[in-house]
């Protein structure tokens, strides 16, 4: 049996035989989920397939398009990249006990496939949907002007609840769900432990940096 080292010139460097299986797989090139477009690693934006209930990628001319088009009669829409805040909620700690909420995220959005707002938060399993009755949450969202300029399925209503206080947001969904990817991939035993901890406050201090306050913005 040849000993394993670097190919020679002339030969095929393909993992050949047992060798295939330990391999590592190439990379998934990531394309354009309307025209297919190859995406070449660059930052992206996000499509709702509203048919799969899945988030897709999008070249920077089709998600061009469909902001142009408002996308709202199609099986694709496009994520916003706007960012809000309320500093003068009125959602305290006692507001979001009402939740239930079993850690201290929790995001929100429209479904129009539904026709209601859902409700869900990070786990160890991913993204785990509340099953509280949507009265409370509307009577916990009544706090702040930003449930009430969510565009359905492409924003959510973020919220955090930490050290004695909540924070609120205006976000686009694609983020939320990456804060979910995030989390499971750090979480370690009851609380996710300090990795995941101080990876939810660099994620939370990018959103502040981002969010204008709806209160002055005019939007």
């Amino acid at each position: 049996m040849p000993a394993l080292g670097p190919a020679r010139a002339g030969r095929d460097p393909r993992p050949r035989g047992l060798r295939r299986f330990v391999a590592p797989p190439p990379p998934r090139e990531e394309r354009c989920e309307l025209c297919a477009v190859p995406l070449a690693g660059e930052r992206h934006r996000h499509l709702v397939d509203t048919e799969k209930r899945a988030l897709a990628c999008a070249c920077g001319p089709c998600a061009q398009l469909l902001d142009g088009s408002g996308g709202a009669g199609g099986r694709f829409r496009a994520v916003p990249g706007r960012y809000l805040s309320d500093p003068g909620h009125g959602i305290d700690e006692q507001a979001w006990e009402h939740l239930r909420i079993p850690v201290g995220v929790a995001f929100f959005f429209r479904n129009s496939a539904l026709d209601r707002l859902v409700a869900l938060y990070p786990s160890p399993a991913g993204a785990t949907e509340s099953e509280l009755d949507p009265a409370s949450w509307q009577t916990v969202l009544a706090g702040s002007p930003l449930a009430g300029l969510l565009e359905p399925d492409v924003e959510a209503l973020l919220l955090r609840r930490h050290e004695g206080t909540v924070e609120c947001f205006l976000v686009p969904v694609d983020i939320c769900y990456e804060l979910v990817g995030r989390m499971r991939l750090r979480w370690q035993g009851f609380d996710g432990g300090a990795e995941a901890r101080a990876d939810l406050d660099a994620f939370f201090a990018h959103v502040r940096d981002r969010a204008r306050d709806v209160r002055g913005s005019g939007s």
